[in-house]
C-alpha cells in the first residue's frame, strides 16, 4: 500500500516552475541566400541544408502547377480577333 504524499509547499512549487520560462528563439541567416530562419531548421524554400539536398514531398507537382498557372497556353496565339 502506498504512503501518503508530502505537502508540496509554495516555495517548492516556485523552484520547480523556475525552469518553465520560455527562451528567446535563436534566428540565423542562410549563408547563400541571406534568408533568416530558426537555428537547426532549413530556411523556407531551401533546397539543401548543411550541404545535403532536402526532399520535400510534392515539390515537383507544386512547381508544375505554378508554371502552368503563371504562363497559360493560348490555342489562338498570333491570330487577331478584332
Amino acid at each position: 500500500m502506498g504512503l501518503p504524499g508530502h505537502r508540496r509547499t509554495s516555495s517548492h512549487k516556485r523552484r520547480r516552475a523556475s525552469h518553465f520560462a520560455l527562451k528567446p528563439a535563436s534566428i540565423t541567416s542562410n549563408k547563400k541566400t541571406g534568408m533568416q530562419h530558426f537555428s537547426h531548421r532549413a530556411a523556407p524554400g531551401a533546397t539543401e541544408y548543411n550541404g545535403h539536398p532536402i526532399h520535400v514531398k510534392g515539390r515537383e507537382k507544386k512547381l508544375e502547377k505554378l508554371l502552368k498557372t503563371a504562363a497559360p497556353e493560348h490555342a489562338h496565339e498570333g491570330h487577331d480577333h478584332a
